[in-house]
């Protein structure tokens, strides 16, 4: 019986399902092939990663679920021979497989040398750069919709095919967004088409310089105003010399929480759109996405203090051999993709200006139960996907990738945040330490040059 992806293994003891690999319990089929969650999240980091590994031995490792991270050669190799597929893996280490139909594979021994030396990985890095297409996977970044598909991806929600939007060209472009972005706020909402054409991004047509939808600044400044971009208040300054402790980092961590989910409260209350929310719907959707919303803006605005000052306090921790031990795979798995997300946002340098939108689509999301006027925000969430999109084309027009990889960023932020606040709470002194320690280096190197997110105005926070 073929196991649907992702679907949750029943304990019944009469259909017992064990991983392929090292015996645990599985959870579903993952790239091909009946695995468990450690062997899934093992498979994709070391191929997305593109990493090389060494067995000490004689490269065949008992593989079991207490001796699986002993020798991470021989788990890779036993995956492969398994039948997983890593062509199934999203070449943007996204959460969600690329093609769910996708099997195990039979590959030859010649084949698996190349990907345990690293040799394949060679071969695709001499590759053409692969651009955004219409075609494959890209066709999930099309849509102006905040909703997740099965993996967090945003939910394709065309009712036209992507060739005939091309066709339709920079036409079909300017009258949507006409008739979205230059709608007054205060008029009834109505009814748009669902596909929205990336031209640019295609690779076909060539970005051309335009200038700002007329009603696009103000929508943005609008948002911009809400932010509350002064440093954070909560102290983060510890004597030199002094050691912190778990209890100690736990509870700074904690201040800054309720420092950062006040910011929030705040902030939409301040949102131009906030008088039209019903009570049920503004508590709904604050409740569902201040995790999010926080997470968001420790990578961005806030950036410089919580990799910069926090970071110091977080070295001042030292861990104990119990708190080592006890930190589970599936934090490691969070801590690594944690780092990703930084590198990303720290590559894109968002400003200010696309911060705001990202944040106001990231919560007008139409999909999360409960709401009461679910068109009412689906409306409000496709006005500022259309304006962020509109400004970050207008700004970075030799940058045609640039929206689609900023968009991309929220289903992985929404992901992550509904991990961390599963992680057991003793574990998160060490997560943030791990995860700040590993970024610090890059922000540091990086710090002389522009900083994403900073106000105009005033100085760097933390500088």
């Amino acid at each position: 019986m073929k196991l649907p992806v992702g679907e949750s293994i029943n304990n019944d003891a009469a259909d017992p399902r064990v991983c392929l690999i090292c015996g645990d319990r599985a959870t579903g089929l993952h790239y091909g092939i009946i695995s468990c969650e450690g062997c899934k999240g093992f498979f994709k980091r070391s191929i997305c990663n593109k990493r090389v590994y060494r067995c000490s031995r004689d490269k065949n490792c008992e593989m079991s679920r207490k001796q699986r991270n002993r020798c991470q050669y021989c788990r890779l190799l036993k995956c492969l021979q398994m039948g997983m597929n890593r062509k199934a893996i999203r070449e943007d280490g996204m959460p969600g497989g690329r093609n769910k139909s996708i099997g195990p594979v039979q590959i030859t021994d010649e084949e698996i040398e190349r990907i345990m030396s690293g040799q394949e990985f060679k071969e695709e890095a001499s590759l053409p750069e692969h651009t955004w297409s219409n075609n494959g996977d890209s066709s999930d970044h099309s849509s102006p919709s905040n909703g997740a598909s099965e993996g967090n991806q945003p939910s394709p929600a065309s009712t036209l095919s992507s060739n005939r939007s091309l066709e339709m060209g920079g036409g079909y472009t300017a009258a949507v967004r006409d008739q979205y972005i230059n709608a007054p706020m205060n008029t009834p909402y109505q009814l748009l088409p669902h596909l929205f054409s990336y031209a640019a991004q295609s690779g076909l047509l060539a970005p051309q310089p335009r200038s700002l939808y007329p009603q696009s600044h103000p929508l943005v400044m609008q948002l911009v105003a809400a932010e509350d971009l002064a440093p954070l208040a909560t102290p983060m300054l510890i004597e030199d010399g002094y050691k912190v402790t778990q209890v100690e980092l736990f509870a700074l961590l904690c201040r800054l929480a309720d420092e950062l989910l006040f910011r929030q409260i705040s902030w939409i209350k301040k949102l131009p759109f906030f008088c039209e929310l019903s009570i049920e719907d503004y508590t709904c959707l604050l409740s569902s996405t201040w995790q999010e919303l926080i997470l968001l803006s420790c990578l961005t605005i806030y950036s410089a203090q919580i990799f910069g000052d926090l970071a110091d306090v977080t070295a001042k921790y030292t861990p104990s051999d119990e708190e080592l031990q006890g930190f589970s795979e599936d934090s490691m798995e969070l801590m690594e993709r944690l780092i990703y997300l930084f590198r990303k946002f720290h590559q894109l340098k968002v400003s200010n200006e696309e911060y705001a939108c990202m944040k106001a689509i990231n919560f007008l999301n139409q999909d999360i139960r409960g709401l009461t006027n679910v068109s009412q925000l689906e409306q409000l969430n496709k006005r500022y996907w259309y304006v962020c999109q509109d400004y970050t084309e207008y700004k970075y027009p030799h940058q045609p990738k640039r929206f689609p990889e900023i968009m991309m960023c929220l289903p992985e932020i929404r992901f992550m945040a509904g991990k961390l606040v599963n992680v057991p709470l003793e574990q998160l002194p060490l997560l943030f330490k791990a995860v700040l320690h590993s970024c610090k280096s890059s922000f540091i190197s990086n710090r002389t040059g522009s900083s994403p997110c900073m106000p105009t105005t005033a100085t760097s926070p933390g500088n």
